[in-house]
């Protein structure tokens, strides 16, 4: 069944490429200083299928789905799951007795 009215029931995520007239350093080179860059409201980012900035409320639920999924990339990263006949050893099957680990061995 498809929703027809209300909010979505999850964020959608919207592709950001960096902003071409800072280059993703959210600032411009002034005469004499840096000013904030007004073509991204001094994010950096942009979206990808329009260009425009995303106004500061979707920019900072964007900015943070994307900080959360880096996060999880590098906690599978810093802990990878063991793979192949190590898997085996490491992982509990219960087939041994009284519902431990039977290798087999």
């Amino acid at each position: 069944m498809r929703k027809s009215h209300g909010p979505a029931f999850r964020k959608e995520v919207i592709e950001l490429v960096q902003c071409s007239a800072c280059r993703g350093r959210a600032v411009t080179k002034g005469l004499f200083h840096e000013m904030a860059c007004t073509a991204c409201n001094a994010s950096g980012w942009v979206a990808a299928d329009t260009g425009e900035a995303l106004p500061l409320d979707e920019l900072v639920t964007q900015l943070s789905l994307r900080l959360q999924a880096a996060q999880q990339l590098i906690n599978e990263l810093k802990h990878p799951r063991a793979s192949g006949p190590e898997a085996l050893y490491l992982n509990g099957n219960r087939r041994g007795g009284g519902g431990t680990n039977f290798t087999g061995d």
